[in-house]
């Protein structure tokens, strides 16, 4: 152990930890879970530390010497060189105080290495007047969840929804000439080709894809610069567009300064529609997900519509059993997004006057739904969905004996006969088609038309 010092007085520290005092006082303090933040948010927070130092360094607030080795350390945050000294918990100070000081002490120390120094010669470099700067955690750690949630979408979300988008795509092509029965109220109802069902699933993943966008611009607004509580009290008047310039440019991102800084601080609402866009698209994949281990249940026992890519034994005890095991991995992670988003709203809910103080659980609920939509989509696509077949014969199958054909008789000779006609199908175990024929209620050539189960398909051609 090391002695170090903060505003509290002398603190033991692991000697070979780049934090200090304040750090090992937060992971005495919040001993809760073993909940830790993810590499993208101290990559952002590397990010942040580098563009503050580069600013710092321009508006002559630091000297050269000092800024550049804080911009040397925090390169190694960013790059992911010190994750092992990023040890508070998430369940910590609600401004994410620990965490920011965190930052503050491992760049600063790493720094003071680079000078020549020995860790915690804080007359070197010290982690609050050098490092942190015109910066308050107040400020840092909301621009660390915009920048981390931003890439995240940019760089995980979209690509893998735009994949699984084209993937759908390509198969409601593959199948546009499969003739199936539909189902509403998970009874029969009137035909429809496999292709269209593919592609109402494609059109969700798309959609998806502009909700995640639409909600960018609003996480692309960083609240650094507003320090304590939005006012910008002890921060240079150019140094929030000078560090935010740095971090667009590191980031290939368009992060602009906020519009309202006391907005930025004092409320959570770019993270809550980002999350509200995530749940909407956790439904989505749930839906179209549940939808294809329906249609491929089975074997010889239910549906079996489709089939699905076997990739595992389903059962310890059944033999040969296979199950739709990529469709109820995709499910869980839905279902968890759920919970994500359920804890981003109450976090959002407490924005008290100038600050919200449920910042580092909101942020690391936001991050890990965007993760695991994007891990989940992506894994969904290449094991599933790409796999996707056709049991041509058994969904043409489904479609003759659905009883729901009748609909397209109905014009012809009237609800109530219709009804009949189908009724009747139903008690004798035979095809409205067969039963319509016995009952010469259309002459053959004309039945022959209105039943025709493609052109149902497509009653506006």
């Amino acid at each position: 152990m090391r002695i170090e010092k903060d505003s509290m007085g002398e603190m033991q520290v692991p000697e070979d930890a780049l934090y200090g005092a304040s750090t090992q006082r937060a992971v005495l303090n919040f001993p809760v879970s073993p909940l830790r933040f993810s590499r993208r948010f101290i990559r952002a927070l590397g990010m942040i530390k580098k563009a503050a130092a580069m600013a710092n360094k321009e508006l002559e607030l630091v000297p050269a010497d000092k800024a550049d080795a804080i911009s040397k350390a925090a390169d190694e945050v960013l790059v992911g060189k010190l994750d092992a000294h990023f040890v508070v918990d998430i369940f910590q100070t609600g401004s994410g105080t620990s965490t920011n000081m965190n930052a503050n002490e491992v760049i600063s120390n790493r720094a003071i290495e680079l000078l020549g120094g020995k860790r915690g010669d804080k007359n070197l470099i010290h982690p609050n007047d050098h490092v942190n700067m015109c910066q308050s955690s107040n400020d840092v750690i909301p621009t660390a969840i915009h920048i981390s949630a931003y890439e995240a979408c940019q760089r995980e979300l979209i690509p893998a929804l735009e994949k699984l988008h084209k993937a759908l795509q390509s198969k409601a092509r593959q199948f546009q000439d499969v003739v199936k029965s539909g189902r509403t109220h998970l009874q029969d109802a009137t035909p429809i080709t496999l292709g269209q069902e593919l592609s109402g699933y494609a059109a969700q993943v798309g959609y998806a894809v502009d909700r995640v966008k639409r909600s960018l611009p609003m996480l692309a607004e960083l609240a650094l610069g507003g320090t304590a509580v939005g006012t910008g009290l002890n921060t240079h008047p150019d140094f929030a567009k000078t560090a935010i310039k740095h971090i667009a440019a590191m980031s290939d991102c368009p992060f602009v300064e906020a519009r309202n800084h006391f907005e930025a601080q004092g409320a959570r609402d770019a993270a809550v529609e980002m999350s509200g866009q995530l749940k909407t698209i956790a439904c989505s994949l749930m839906k179209i997900a549940n939808d294809l281990r329906w249609l491929s249940s089975g074997p010889r026992c239910s549906l079996a519509e489709i089939t699905l890519p076997e990739t595992q034994p389903g059962s310890s005890i059944m033999p040969a059993k296979v199950n739709p095991v990529i469709c109820e991995s995709m499910m869980m992670v839905c279902a968890h997004v759920f919970g994500n988003d359920a804890c981003i709203n109450v976090c959002g809910q407490h924005g008290n006057f100038e600050l919200n103080v449920m910042l580092p659980v909101l942020g690391y609920n936001l991050l890990q739904a965007i993760e695991l939509l994007a891990a989940g989509a992506a894994n969904f696509c290449d094991k599933c969905v790409l796999g996707i077949e056709a049991d041509r014969a058994k969904c043409l199958e489904y479609a003759e004996k659905s009883l729901a054909t009748c609909t397209s008789l109905a014009p012809k000779i009237g609800y109530d006969l219709a009804a009949k006609v189908a009724k009747k199908a139903f008690s004798e175990n035979k095809t409205v088609r067969e039963t319509a024929r016995e009952m010469k209620v259309l002459p053959e050539a004309e039945l022959a038309r209105v039943l025709d189960l493609m052109a149902m398909t497509k009653p506006g051609l």
